[in-house]
């Protein structure tokens, strides 16, 4: 059972608002695809998310090497904050590229594909919310299940932008770019399935 001492609910409100930042990101991402290509504006705003969730990582990690009685391991607790930054960074790193690149049009999948990153956040997000008061595996199961569904799509939908980039029709110039730019898309998405599996082990232990 957890041990939900009060000074311990402090790291359910950094896991809390990191996961909401992690949302923020994936919707600025999918108002990015919306706007393009008039895009620096959701590049700043992501920018200030991935800023913003550095700050809320480092906090969350001083006060894991400064707290004597955590809600649960250590270990755990480093994995749980390190995922969900990682799923920022990702589309932190993504954003970026787009100026980088000199990215002139957008196709389709990736649009879709944001709108899968958003729905894994969110459901992610959910399952973290529920996790400063759930002791059973139970309580997570549905939202687990979500995050697993939408990664699975988002793997169906890489496959096939992968596949129509290697079709011929695509100059090797923009393959090379949208290679990275979908695989930088897919490592969000994989992160919030990760995270959840981190989740999932938390609750598994501690219940």
């Amino acid at each position: 059972m957890f041990n939900l001492l009060p000074k311990d609910t402090v790291f359910f409100d950094l896991f809390e608002n990191l996961s909401r930042h992690a949302v923020k990101s994936a919707e600025h991402l999918r108002q990015l695809a919306k706007s393009f290509p008039d895009i620096d504006g959701h590049v700043q705003l992501i920018r200030n998310e991935e800023h913003s969730a550095d700050d809320l990582t480092h906090k969350a990690l001083e006060r894991l090497d400064q707290t004597f009685i955590t809600p649960f391991d250590r270990e755990d607790i480093h994995e749980l904050v390190n995922g969900i930054d990682d799923i920022i960074d990702s589309i932190d790193a993504l954003a970026k590229r787009f100026r980088i690149y000199h990215v002139d049009s957008l196709p389709q999948l990736f649009k879709t594909q944001t709108d899968v990153l958003v729905q894994a956040t969110v459901a992610l997000s959910e399952a973290v919310h529920r996790l400063r008061k759930t002791r059973k595996l139970s309580e997570l199961k549905d939202v687990l299940i979500e995050i697993h569904r939408l990664e699975s799509v988002g793997d169906d939908n890489n496959h096939s932008a992968i596949s129509q980039l290697f079709d011929g029709s695509v100059a090797a110039l923009d393959v090379l770019k949208w290679k990275e730019l979908y695989n930088y898309l897919e490592e969000a998405i994989d992160g919030c399935e990760d995270v959840g599996n981190t989740l999932e082990r938390i609750v598994l232990k501690n219940g």
